[in-house]
């Protein structure tokens, strides 16, 4: 229990800042090396380096190496974690909203 909260917080984390979901949109089209990763934003290849970092820690990202190039792709177990997680709480909302829905219908 105590680790898949710790994967959670470390999902949620990541997904916090918005380069790195920005990131993670590009490389769930198609897999990008890290000099493509960073050529959109004005920040320094270290700074992308650790926002990749960051999503590779979560598990949200898979690097491998061709030759002295990097590239990173979409790794969807993590992303379904996080899914299930946030289904639990739109199904007991759904609910609630379809409980005060039918007792306004009642007055």
């Amino acid at each position: 229990m105590v680790e898949r909260q710790t994967r959670l917080d470390s999902i949620f984390a990541s997904l916090a800042d918005p380069t790195r979901r920005d990131i993670l949109k590009r490389v769930s089209y198609k897999e990008l090396s890290v000099g493509d990763i960073a050529k959109p934003y004005d920040l320094s290849l270290q700074a992308i380096s650790k926002h990749l970092h960051v999503l590779e820690k979560a598990k949200l990202v898979r690097k491998r190496r061709r030759g002295r190039e990097q590239f990173v792709s979409l790794s969807p177990p993590a992303l379904k974690e996080a899914s299930e997680f946030l289904e639990r709480y739109r199904e007991l909302w759904e609910g609630r909203l379809d409980r005060l829905e039918a007792f306004l219908q009642k007055k």
